[in-house]
């Protein structure tokens, strides 16, 4: 520390740090740039992930499996406890939520989980409620009022008519499923037709004339 930091001190910007001056500024010369290649050329950039050409990490590791973390639904939460800075018969929903600085907003849909105790009858909008929560906010004599992303109230109607669908929906899939068929049976040959046996050929019948008969005589 000496007399310049000493008087710097709370100001609002840092000094400006002047290159290329000479050597005894120890940024002279070269600028901080070093020497040759493609840093100490003007408008140099490297790419995130860039390793001076050899194999990236993103490439060196293996990749194996599936995850479906890029199409989840996410939620800004908060627990039951922190709803007690409430008055009893308040409507909380995400703005009003946002508007205490009770927690940061990470998304447009709100989830109330049941960590704590809760206090006050309140009614609560939300996209989702964790069992417990449901449990502790109706014990408390509150209300929940469910929405869906858009905001908007969803009625028990609604809801009731979501189920049936959804079941419909996983058995139409469940009998889509083609079956195993039955192996088909060999067909059983026709038997063969037995070979009719030749005739006997009959031998000729003598003659009564026998011309050697009539020499003879």
């Amino acid at each position: 520390m000496d007399l310049r930091t000493v008087c710097a001190k709370g100001t609002k910007y840092k000094a400006r740090h002047r290159i290329g001056r000479g050597p005894g500024s120890g940024s002279g010369k070269t600028s901080g740039r070093g020497h040759k290649g493609r840093g100490a050329r003007s408008g140099a950039s490297r790419r995130p992930g860039y390793e001076g050409g050899q194999m990236p990490i993103y490439r060196r590791i293996p990749k194996r499996g599936f995850t479906n973390a890029r199409f989840r639904t996410e939620y800004t939460t908060i627990n039951v406890e922190a709803l007690n800075v409430f008055a009893d018969g308040d409507v909380v929903d995400l703005e009003v939520i946002l508007g205490r600085g009770l927690v940061s907003r990470t998304s447009d849909l709100l989830k109330v989980l049941g960590n704590g105790s809760l206090e006050r009858k309140l009614t609560v909008r939300a996209q989702k409620c964790s069992a417990s929560a449901v449990e502790k906010i109706t014990a408390a004599g509150g209300e929940i009022v469910t929405l869906n992303a858009r905001g908007k109230e969803i009625s028990e109607a609604d809801e009731a008519e979501a189920k049936p669908k959804k079941k419909a929906k996983a058995k139409a899939k469940a009998e889509a499923k083609p079956e195993a068929e039955p192996e088909a049976e060999p067909e059983a040959e026709p038997e063969a037709e037995p070979e009719a046996e030749p005739e006997a050929e009959e031998a000729p019948e003598e003659s009564d004339d026998d011309p050697k008969g009539e020499g003879e005589a």
